[in-house]
Order: structure tokens, then sequence, then C-alpha cells
């Protein structure tokens, strides 16, 4: 008897890209190679790449920035945060292979001879490729400041002819609205938008890429995804550090920019938006856009505002040298969304983000309208967590009978925690995911322009306020470092529906992904 072909099962084929993934003849050039974002994420995710065997055929790594240093110190900097705790052989001489595809060049970033040395250095590499078209990726781990010129510059004297060249573009994207504006058209100058890829490196997490499939691929999810079930949504940011000598940086932008206008915004959207068409890019980025325009901005009494004092033998915000004394700059920002469409009107979208708090994590957590009363008393709602770091993990909270002879209500939880479930899964770094989807040429997980243009336009005029451009600056309320944030928080999402409730950990059975 014939043996039977079974399909595999839980195919996606509308998220097949429809890019042109670079196999061959490819060079990568990292802008900011000196720097910590460089070193600390983009180079350890190549590596991880290269290791897994995803980067291109013959790929070499081009190191760019103003530091004058030697081959030697330059593979030192970019080597010295890729993990090897238990002094693997196998991944120390993988180390060293990564090393000899890498080269560094030193040079401005705002005069066209250096940047011409750089073209003479990538052309020499590209010599000894077999075929004529060659594909170039540039990423910029550079601060905004320098995001034009190094863009004018790379376009002007890099740029390949006869080839592919795409070009990355780390946030922040401008620090409002017309700021974003001048600099998407400041680009557009000199990248067109299919060339460019804007990272937001929470789009790369693997919980937020889950959440398309958990919400289209279950018939359970989408039949409760709405108004009529969800009494309230919190997106919350939880760091349990405060700014470390880095509070220089911070004051300039705050907390708003540096999570929740971006990060966060960008999880409501996939949380929020419509089925798509297809998979593809675009029609994802499509309905992602038209849920954000359905956002009006922020009210002021839609804001709470807090900033760390010093407590538990730590010190408070004000007490970082690089932070100016007289800052009044949030650390710590809770804020209302509210999605004026069909689907979710009145239902709040809670928004929470702070530093020097009592833990580390990121969730979501959307919790469910109370059950019909009559027949309970004092039931817990049913609550649907998401959790994106640490651990990632799916959980929902629901009633059920006690175990015995007694008769009442018991809130449990249904728990899929990835690592109990996925005993030999290793989840790939934000970063690293993202990079290889820039090399597939697909855009899916990176932000659009008009994507951005609207997030702006939601959080402008709150930022503007908190700046002080429309009148006094509002004062943060102080809470103490290592709380869960200004006492006024829990007033707050409890005028918006939401009700605490406590649950029992339940133990979820372990399944090996080879065996699937």
């Amino acid at each position: 008897m014939a043996s039977v072909t079974r399909t595999r099962s839980g195919t996606i084929p509308s998220m097949e890209t429809s890019g042109h993934a670079f196999r061959d003849n490819t060079l990568i050039v990292v802008f900011g190679a000196s720097g910590d974002l460089a070193k600390k994420k983009t180079y350890p995710a190549l590596f991880g790449l290269y290791r897994n065997g995803y980067l291109p055929k013959g790929v070499h790594i081009v190191g760019y920035a103003r530091t004058k240093m030697d081959q030697e110190e330059y593979h030192k900097r970019t080597t010295s945060y890729i993990k090897n705790p238990n002094n693997d052989p196998e991944v120390a001489a993988t180390i060293e292979e990564f090393k000899k595809i890498s080269s560094y060049v030193s040079g401005n970033y705002d005069d066209s001879p250096s940047f011409q040395n750089l073209a003479r250095h990538m052309e020499a590499i590209e010599k000894s490729y077999q075929s004529r078209g060659i594909n170039r990726l540039f990423y910029l781990a550079l601060p905004p400041s320098v995001f034009v010129p190094v863009a004018k510059h790379v376009k002007e004297s890099c740029y390949a002819t006869n080839g592919i060249n795409r070009i990355i573009v780390e946030k922040p994207f401008g620090k409002d609205l017309d700021s974003c504006r001048e600099l998407l058209s400041s680009l557009k100058e000199s990248w067109k938008e299919e060339e460019t890829y804007r990272i937001d490196h929470y789009l790369g997490k693997e919980m937020v890429k889950n959440l398309l499939v958990l919400r289209f691929a279950n018939v359970a999810m989408g039949a409760a995804w709405d108004k009529h079930s969800i009494s309230n949504v919190q997106i919350s940011f939880k760091e349990p550090f405060g700014t470390e000598g880095r509070g220089g940086y911070f004051d300039e932008f705050g907390i708003i920019r540096d999570i929740l206008q971006n990060h966060l915004l960008q999880v409501l959207s996939i949380l929020t938006m419509e089925r798509p068409v297809s998979f593809a890019s675009e029609d994802i980025r499509d309905e992602k856009v038209k849920v954000l325009r359905a956002i009006p901005p922020i009210k002021r009494e839609d804001v709470v505002l807090g900033q760390y004092v010093g407590a538990n033998g730590k010190p408070g915000y004000l007490d970082d040298d690089t932070v100016p004394k007289d800052s009044v700059c949030p650390t710590f920002a809770a804020t209302t969304l509210w999605i004026q469409n069909e689907r979710w009107e009145g239902v709040p979208f809670i928004l929470k983000a702070g530093k020097a708090l009592n833990e580390a994590k990121v969730e979501i957590r959307m919790q469910f309208k109370d059950v019909t009363q009559g027949i309970f008393k004092d039931i817990s709602r049913n609550e649907l967590v998401i959790r994106i770091q640490p651990s990632e993990a799916v959980y929902l909270k629901l009633n059920t009978k006690t175990p015995g002879y007694a008769f009442r209500a018991l809130p449990t939880e249904m728990d899929l925690t990835y690592k109990k479930r996925f005993t030999d899964t290793k989840i790939p770094e934000a970063y690293e995911a993202l990079i290889l989807d820039a090399i597939k040429g697909d855009h899916s997980n990176f932000v659009r322009d008009d994507e951005l243009d609207v997030a702006w336009k939601i959080f402008t005029p709150i930022l503007h306020w908190i700046d002080g451009k429309e009148g006094p600056r509002p004062k943060p309320s102080p809470y103490p470092y290592g709380s869960r944030g200004p006492k006024e928080l829990d007033s707050f999402i409890e005028k918006l529906g939401y009700k605490r409730s406590t649950g029992e950990d339940y133990s979820w059975p372990i399944t090996n992904v080879s065996n699937l």
C-alpha cells in the first residue's frame, strides 16, 4: 500500500515574503560600530544569524565609526557581548570565524571623502564576487542627529548602482509630529520608502509577532475580541532600575517618547487591528494605520505622570549627576487611549511604562467583563495575559469549581509558558529576527512612514504640555525606587473599570517541539 504524504499543518502562505531576499554577494555596513547599540545588540544579532546559517552566503560585515582603532580592537569590541557562558569551544571557534568576515573603517559622518574611502573598501571586497549583481544593507546604529547626513552621503558615495540597497534606521524618529515629518522628508530625499526599514525592536519580539496568529488563527479568541466582552486593556512596561548615569539622554526624551509612543503603541496596533486581507507586509501595515487613525490625541486628564525618588538605598532620578536638578521629566507615565471604531468604542486601553519599579516585566492584560449576576457573587473576572518578557507566556485566567465536596468558584489559570511547553526551542533575539526580515526584504515588522505620522498625532499634544510649550510644565508625582509607581495609579486604573483579583498557579504539560 502506498504511503500517504500528509501536508504540513499550520502553514501561512500569505506570510511568505514577496521581497527580494539577499542570498549572496551581500555587504552589511554597520554605522556607529563603536557605540553601545552596535556592540550590545547589532553585532550579537548578526553573530546569532551567522552561527545559525541565516546570513547570505559569503557575506561580509563592515563596521564604520568616528573612533580610530585597529582591526584587533574592533573585533574585541564587537564580540564583547556575544554570549558563551560555558566557554563552549564550538562557539569560541565560530566567534573567530565571525571575526574573519568583518572589517572596520574609520571616518566622519559629515564629509564626502570619508564615505568615498568607505566605498573603496567595499568595492575591494566585492571584487571577489562571482556575479555582477551586489546587495548592500546599511544599518544606522546612530543617534538621530546624524541620520540625515549619513543617509545622504551613503546614497551619494556608497549606493550600489548594479544591485539592491536597503537602509535600517533606529528610533527615535523625531521628538514630535513636526520633527518627525522633517526627518521623514529629509530621508526621502535620498532613500525610497521601499528601501527604508525603520526598526522598532518590539516588533521583533516573539510574543508580539505571535499576536497575529493568536488573534486570527483561533476562532475562540476572535469571538470575544471586542467591546462586548472586554472591559479594559493594559499594556505595561516595567524596569527595576533607574537611569544609572544615562539620565542626560533620558531627560531629553522622557518615558513617553522612549517607550509609549513607539514600543507600546506598536503592540496596541497589532492587538486591535482588523483582520488583514493577507499577511503580506503592506496588508498588515494598512490595518495598523487604520486603527491608529481611529485614536484621537490623548487628553491631559487621561494621564498620570511620576518621577522616582530615592528609597531602599537606591538614588532618586534627581540624584543622577547627569540630570538637571530641577528636572520635571517623567520617569513613569500611564495614559489612556480610546479607539473610536465599531469594535473598540468605549474600551479603555491603558499604556503604562516606568523606570525604577518593583520588577522587570512587559505584558498585555485584557480583562473581560463581569459574568451575568444572580447565581454568582464576587466572582473573579476572566483575564487573558500575554507576557512579552521575561519568560514568554500566554495564560487565561478563568473560574472553575473547587475540587472536592465544596461547591464554589475558584480562579485558576490555563498557562502556556514557553520555556515549559517548548523545551527544546531557543527564541531568537528581536534584533536577529528583524535583521533577517530586512535581508529577506520583508517590511511586515518595520514601521511605515504614514504609521509614524499618525502615531505622533496621538502623542504630540500631551508631549508639548509636558515639555512646557502650552503653559507651565506639569510636576510628576514622586514614587519610591522599587515601588509599583505613583500612588495615584491604582485609582486611575480602577476608575477605568479594572478590578484586581488573585489567582493560583496552574502547571501546564510539557511539549517537545521536535515531536510535533
